[in-house]
């Protein structure tokens, strides 16, 4: 597949990098000649500078036979601009941009992206996607991750596996006799810089961060199993009232009805914005480092502190604070995921990074063949994705343990009609399940092929 990626920054860099190593055909187009040195140095793509957007840079870039443009600027204008010349120029099929700028994803404008209008096939937001996923963390107390699949029947947590976990060292063949009638099963185990697919023999180790699908009614039931039965957040803090802190606290009040929220802003003319779009929430105006602010937004009673600025350190030193003044659990958006281990290790219990979110939303997109979902963990390590078994899937028909699936490919969960199933050695899917599955980086274009509509498999 040949792709052009508009924008090398994070995002750009991270999407390219990804396609790359499934050996697709990568050019990277930015106005900055450092930034295009460094993936033409680190990266096995072709990295032009010059303005996205521009006729004569996108000819340059051959997109008169590309597959997908993927712009992702930090200019919005110029991600649309450049996903309509290559409609209307170079016929490119597929048209991906990111949109940051809520003015033009109003539901008023629902028309603005169509084929006759601005022809892109899918616009991404950023600030509303990584509101989402903080969201999903709260619904689930003690989990660092929490993804939908099967139109949320099938969940998949990761816990943080520490000292007080019932379940350490102990084989993971042994968790169905332990807890009779939870529908669960471990799909992916990391330690360290090791990515495990775990098998009945294996397992858990304190400090691992273990990956687990189970039927969406039976969470609260395997986060016990966890260790975890800590209560849902009702009084909640964000710091931070930007894009991402407005929509998290728009989405909280809509679907949370007995949330008591407080926001903190630094900007005075910002608090009152958010303090108009927010119904019932507390918007303060402060400093988060300030103690007197966190004792005024009551933080010891907080359940969760969401530190979402637009500034790592202030995030990471904010829910520090929180949790020393009593707050129980602090979620903190982090750009900069070099460092996200360090933060882990000094208390901090859930690191977000939209980067992570941006680019899974994105490979959703890319992904070939019946792939209704896709989700991407560790920086790319493994995938968790979601297909639909077609009448010419290798999968079809056949008992998994007779599959013989290579190693660093595991099913999860199966959504057969409207009943979920943990796979087992003896079931056998039918066309038409919807299958979860956690495939490495390298096993995922397998799986790609497991989906797709030709019989070709391995």
């Amino acid at each position: 597949m040949k792709v052009i990626v508009c924008g090398a920054g994070q995002v750009g860099f991270s999407i390219a990098r990804q396609l790359a190593s499934e050996k697709n055909d990568v050019t990277v187009i930015d106005q900055s000649p450092d930034l295009v040195r460094r993936v033409n140095e680190l990266l096995d793509v072709q990295g032009m500078v010059g303005h996205a957007s521009h006729p004569d840079v996108l000819e340059k870039a051959d997109a008169a036979s590309a597959d997908m443009i993927i712009a992702v600027t930090y200019t919005d204008e110029v991600n649309m601009v450049a996903c309509q010349v290559a409609h209307s120029l170079f016929d490119v099929p597929t048209k991906i941009a990111r949109v940051r700028s809520q003015s033009y994803l109003q539901a008023i404008w629902a028309d603005l992206f169509s084929r006759d209008n601005l022809p892109i096939d899918v616009t991404i937001s950023p600030e509303s996607e990584v509101a989402r996923a903080v969201s999903r963390r709260l619904d689930v107390p003690g989990a660092s991750d929490m993804m939908p699949f099967a139109d949320d029947r099938v969940r998949v947590i990761g816990v943080l596996i520490d000292e007080n976990c019932p379940i350490i060292d102990t084989p993971l063949r042994q968790l169905t006799e332990l807890f009779s009638g939870l529908s669960l099963r471990v799909i992916g185990i990391m330690r360290g810089q090791e990515t495990v697919t775990p098998t009945g023999n294996d397992a858990m180790l304190v400090g691992d961060e273990v990956y687990f699908a189970a039927d969406a009614d039976h969470v609260h039931r395997a986060m016990a199993a966890f260790g975890h039965e800590e209560r849902e957040a009702r009084r909640v803090v964000i710091v931070g009232g930007g894009n991402i802190g407005l929509f998290l606290g728009q989405q909280l009040e809509e679907e949370h009805a007995g949330v008591n929220l407080k926001v903190i802003e630094a900007n005075i003319e910002r608090a009152e914005v958010v303090a108009d779009q927010l119904d019932r929430a507390i918007v303060l105006h402060g400093d988060a480092l300030d103690g007197e602010i966190l004792q005024e937004a009551n933080i010891r009673a907080a359940e969760a502190v969401v530190a979402v600025t637009n500034d790592d350190q202030v995030n990471v030193l904010a829910g520090l604070l929180a949790k020393r003044y009593g707050c129980q659990r602090a979620i903190v958006l982090i750009n900069n995921m070099s460092y996200a281990a360090l933060v882990t290790s000094l208390g901090i219990d859930v690191v977000v990074s939209p980067r992570a979110i941006t680019v899974s939303t994105i490979l959703q997109h890319v992904r070939r063949g019946r792939i209704r979902r896709v989700y991407s963990i560790h920086e790319g390590r493994a995938e968790i994705i979601e297909g639909e078994a077609l009448e010419t899937s290798p999968l079809v028909g056949t008992a998994l343990r007779d599959i013989q699936l290579p190693a660093g490919i595991i099913v999860g969960a199966l959504l057969r009609d409207d009943e979920v199933i943990i796979p087992r050695g003896e079931t056998v899917i039918m066309t038409g399940d919807r299958v979860v599955i956690l495939a490495v980086a390298d096993m995922v274009k397998k799986v790609e092929q497991m989906f797709s509509v030709r019989p070709e498999f391995f």
